[in-house]
């Protein structure tokens, strides 16, 4: 997950190895958050097997997919620019097929299909499974639609495709779906009640991935702290269980510890948190292990308890405060990145000050700033006015980004003389003559090249910053390659 000071959303091309036999080409792309990604990967592997081979040709494509996010309403418009570049090149290629997978696909099915017939085929975050059967109902003139959220579905039993990836970093998904139902968020609408996959399949992707070669895994879930396996089903209905499964149950913190010791020479890190959720044992599991990344992002939202309750964010300004001195108290070299949402309906002056002020207490490694954008069938577009002018959003996000910049900066300046572990990822943006990789606290880090390799763990003198890079020199390679 790359480091954002604004509301850029990025797309990607995916691609994959040829599979040989394959004669169809698709071409995906995804909009939005790591699941996202995530999701596709599990897609082009269903759809390697049904003679699908990605490309990164959209005119030479017989299917081409967009995983959608509705978290923000420029997703959804850079999306649907996306869709008009499909259908434009669709009238040069007729045996081309569009569809749409994911959070907007669910939100807007009838608008896609019978409205507006931008799309062939739409297709919920639950119903990848199905694309095998909804692409030969396209073929054959049928409508094609799958939303059905799942009570169970957790693509525990796909091997996904590691699409366009250095073989360095991956993301394993563990949970699906939420419960939290904060009022500004569309997620528990769009992906359904909170489920968490069996952790003997999570080690054993891990482990897959690790005889692969990968040196770095991303735990992945809308609130992994959250996770909590008793044998499948939703998480709200663990009261049900027998006194065997709860007895039996595996936590976030039990399944971060079956994943370090799984892999004691690959990184470990998870995403996203929510303060109301984690809990003390997963912090001293972070510092009890050394392949657990001391990297924490931790959505604060607002700094207003008043906001925060509007929110119907589950924890309040103290707690968060509490939850930071216990991180530094047990990791004192922890990175803590953030999202703040600024201007949701009612917020004053005073209620932005309190955010300021948290932020200043805090000061985060990083973060990702939104100014509020309503989104449809949440319960803020339902109860609450947005009433917050536009240009005193802009004007309280410009400040929240300032802020940001300047202790981005701070923490950056901390490493100047240290010397830090970092791995490998790439080649540097500005310069082929430098690698470019992350410390443990996910801090972007360059250095000359020398003869080192993507994939190696080095250990890097710090000598010069900006208030995102890390500047330096390899002195040699750490005790964990």
């Amino acid at each position: 997950m790359e480091k954002i000071l604004d509301e850029k959303q990025q797309g990607n091309t995916l691609v994959m190895e040829p599979r040989k036999g394959n004669s169809r080409k698709l071409f995906i792309e995804s909009y939005g958050c790591a699941m996202n990604f995530s999701d596709s990967e599990i897609v082009a592997s269903i759809l390697s097997k049904e003679g699908f081979d990605t490309t990164q040709k959209l005119e030479e494509a017989d299917l081409v997919l967009v995983n959608t996010c509705s978290i923000r309403e420029k997703a959804e418009q850079t999306v649907r620019k996306r869709l008009e570049k499909y259908n434009a090149v669709k009238k040069i290629n007729p045996k081309m097929k569009v569809g749409v997978l994911g959070c907007m696909a669910e939100r807007l099915k009838s608008k896609f299909l019978e409205e507006e017939k931008i799309v062939d085929l739409v297709v919920g975050p639950d119903a990848y499974k199905d694309l095998p059967n909804l692409i030969n109902d396209v073929e054959e003139g049928r409508d094609a639609v799958n939303v059905l959220l799942s009570k169970d579905e957790t693509y525990g039993d796909i091997s996904p495709v590691r699409l366009q990836s250095t073989g360095v970093s991956a993301f394993v998904s563990i949970t699906r779906g939420c419960d939290n139902m904060c009022t500004f968020c569309v997620v528990p609408f769009t992906r359904g009640r909170e489920r968490s996959r069996d952790p003997q399949s999570i080690v054993e992707e891990v482990n897959d991935l690790a005889a692969k070669g990968f040196k770095e895994i991303t735990l992945l879930g809308q609130n992994v702290d959250s996770y909590l396996w008793y044998g499948g089903g939703l998480k709200k209905d663990f009261k049900n269980a027998s006194e065997m499964q709860k007895a039996t149950s595996v936590n976030f913190s039990a399944l971060l510890k079956l994943c370090a010791e799984a892999q004691p020479k690959m990184r470990i890190r998870f995403s996203t948190s929510n303060p109301q959720d984690m809990t003390m044992d997963v912090i001293e599991t972070m510092a009890s292990y050394r392949n657990i990344c001391n990297y924490i992002h931790l959505p604060v939202q607002s700094g207003s308890d008043r906001i925060l309750k509007k929110m119907n964010r589950l924890h309040t300004r103290k707690e968060y405060f509490e939850m930071i001195d216990n991180i530094k108290k047990l990791i004192p070299d922890c990175g803590i990145s953030h999202d703040i949402i600024t201007g949701f309906p009612t917020e004053t002056e005073e209620d932005h000050q309190d955010t300021l002020e948290l932020m200043e207490y805090v000061k985060y490694h990083f973060g990702y700033m939104f100014s509020y954008s309503e989104r449809p069938g949440t319960m803020a577009e339902r109860k609450f006015e947005d009433d917050v002018p536009e240009e005193t959003k802009k004007r309280r996000l410009t400040e929240i980004v300032n802020l940001q910049r300047k202790h981005s900066l701070y923490r950056t300046q901390t490493f100047i003389g240290k010397t830090v572990e970092v791995l490998i990822e790439k080649e540097s943006k500005k310069s082929d003559a430098q690698w470019s990789g992350r410390t443990q606290q996910s801090t972007v880090a360059v250095f000359p090249k020398g003869d080192y390799k993507i994939g190696d763990f080095v250990n890097v003198k710090i000598n010069d910053c900006t208030s995102a890079t890390l500047i330096g020199e390899a002195i040699e390679l750490s005790d964990n390659n």
